[in-house]
């Protein structure tokens, strides 16, 4: 499927792709896409099947989500929650990126989680600016209005789909495996992230690649709850696999 993309910039030589979470849309990115911009990136993010403008194809299967990601030859790609496990299968095919940073991405689901998780992605979709503000008194307000309108432009089927569609989800094996540099960004689990540290532990020492951070105070989210911290430690990661 060829996803609807948004272009950010035309002059930067290092090119980014932002891949969103479940109920979002590409442009639930706009603050993580200015500021790579003004430090220079070309940006480029897309709709995922089944969100903002996309078609919703015919399944929604992780595999058929990571087909979708355009093959550019990325400087970097940045997935979030649903998009990081994404980004996980995409890039491990050669010449898909160069570096990944995952924000909080869901590796796995247990058995026991997943229906939890499922009715709390159903209830985004009841979401209003006032609930959402309401909830999350510390987003911007920009980030409060683009994730409303992304859950108005999912559906059911969407958010009920994407775990339908995968009952065995996970994709940890695959992250052991990542042959590119890779930056994973979890929420605090002192307040709430859909990554176990414990995964996320066991990956990094089997994958020398791979470094885990915890971005302290934040939830599923960190660059919503606590943006000038994530792309501190984004740019601080993309310093040190530079050089």
């Amino acid at each position: 499927m060829e996803l609807p993309r948004h272009e950010l910039s035309t002059t930067g030589e290092r090119r980014a792709l932002l891949v969103h979470g479940l109920n979002g849309t590409g442009q639930t990115w706009w603050r993580v896409a200015e500021s790579l911009v003004a430090a220079g990136w070309h940006v480029t993010t897309v709709d995922l099947r089944g969100h903002g403008a996309a078609e919703p194809g015919d399944d929604l299967k992780l595999s058929s989500y990571a087909a979708d990601l355009p093959r550019d030859n990325w400087d970097l790609v940045v997935g979030h929650s649903l998009g990081g496990a994404t980004s996980v299968l995409a890039s491990l095919e050669p010449r898909f990126t160069r570096a990944l940073a995952l924000f909080d991405p869901v590796l796995a689901i247990t058995r026991e989680s997943r229906d939890e998780i499922i009715a709390d992605q159903l209830a985004e979709l009841e979401l209003t600016e006032q609930s959402l503000a309401t909830s999350k008194p510390h987003w911007h307000s920009m980030d409060v209005a683009l994730k409303v309108d992304g859950v108005k432009l999912s559906s059911e089927r969407t958010a009920r789909g994407s775990f339908d569609d995968n009952p065995g989800w996970n994709v940890v094996a695959q992250a052991i495996a990542l042959p590119v540099p890779t930056l994973i960004l979890s929420g605090d689990p002192a307040v709430y992230t859909m990554l176990e540290p414990s995964t996320a532990a066991a990956i990094v020492e089997a994958n020398p690649l791979v470094t885990y951070e915890v971005v302290p105070g934040t939830g599923h989210s960190p660059f919503r709850d606590d943006f000038d911290a994530t792309m501190a430690a984004l740019y601080k990661w993309l310093t040190s696999i530079a050089g």
